[in-house]
């Protein structure tokens, strides 16, 4: 059997993220979204969501480029004076897992991003990290433990096959491979803790570009299982957009996610949509 989960990342970035999020759900084939609590729209993406009780959402913890919760004066080690962390992935990687002092103040952001999460009211249904930083061994970890206190019962584990990508027209690259292997250490964190996880994850390789004639290429490749596609979808463009992820094609994901063509693969193919509510 397939089954597909349809996401989207980033919610709460900005409000023509929440827009994008929000069409995609009500007209679209979304099924979940993963909301950053930090990020300057997460209010008005909780109160999005609150409209939207088949909307599932969980936590897109930040731990890289992007906005802390807690004060700077509380995490020194791990973001800028305004509050940030910084983009440099092999920096930050070194740093979380050789450094005690890092790791305890790292530990005290996660809970504090799950504790916003929880203070939201919103059900938790997943957990993913931005930059898929919780295959970092030290953020997985600390993910799964910390989210087990808050309810936590499923992460997206983000395996995309390089066999069905091969298929599609993408050659294995090293890091493709890398990633595939270090996923491997996440899925077994997770079932250790009785979490449930995906089995394939599809949006790495084409990121910022899940356009329709991609989607509609994938499907039919589509493994058996729990395949997690995300997307990150917008209304328009804005001035966030525009400085952080200035080459995706936000509307383009957006009209894919829209797309009758898209649906009715689905359908001809037998894929099933779903959410890690059905898993967990």
């Amino acid at each position: 059997m397939k089954r597909a989960i349809v996401s989207a990342d980033d919610f709460g970035l900005s409000e023509a993220v929440n827009e994008g999020i929000e069409r995609a759900y009500r007209d679209g084939i979304l099924t979940s979204a993963s909301l950053m609590v930090g990020a300057p729209a997460a209010t008005d993406a909780v109160r999005r969501a609150k409209r939207l009780p088949g909307l599932r959402v969980g936590l897109h913890l930040v731990v890289i480029e992007g906005p802390a919760i807690l004060p700077p004066a509380e995490i020194p080690d791990l973001v800028d004076a305004r509050g940030q962390f910084p983009s440099d992935q092999l920096r930050l990687g070194v740093s979380y897992f050789f450094h005690p002092r890092v790791r305890r103040q790292l530990a005290a952001e996660i809970r504090a991003q799950f504790a916003a999460y929880a203070a939201t009211g919103l059900v938790l249904d997943h957990a993913d990290a931005h930059k898929h930083m919780h295959l970092h061994p030290t953020v997985g970890s600390l993910l799964v433990s910390i989210g087990r206190a808050f309810g936590l019962r499923a992460i997206r584990v983000p395996a995309e096959p390089v066999e069905v990508m091969a298929r599609c027209g993408v050659p294995a690259s090293v890091g493709a491979r890398a990633m595939r292997t270090w996923s491997g250490l996440l899925r077994r964190q997770a079932r250790r803790a009785g979490m449930a996880v995906n089995d394939a994850v599809f949006g790495l390789a084409w990121t910022g570009h899940m356009t329709t004639d991609r989607l509609l290429h994938l499907i039919p490749q589509l493994p058996d299982g729990v395949s997690e596609i995300y997307f990150h979808p917008a209304a328009g463009r804005d001035p966030v957009i525009d400085a952080l992820m200035p080459d995706y094609d936000h509307e383009g994901e957006l009209a894919a996610l829209l797309s009758p063509d898209v649906r009715a693969a689905l359908q001809r193919e037998g894929v099933a949509l779903c959410c890690y509510e059905d898993l967990a």
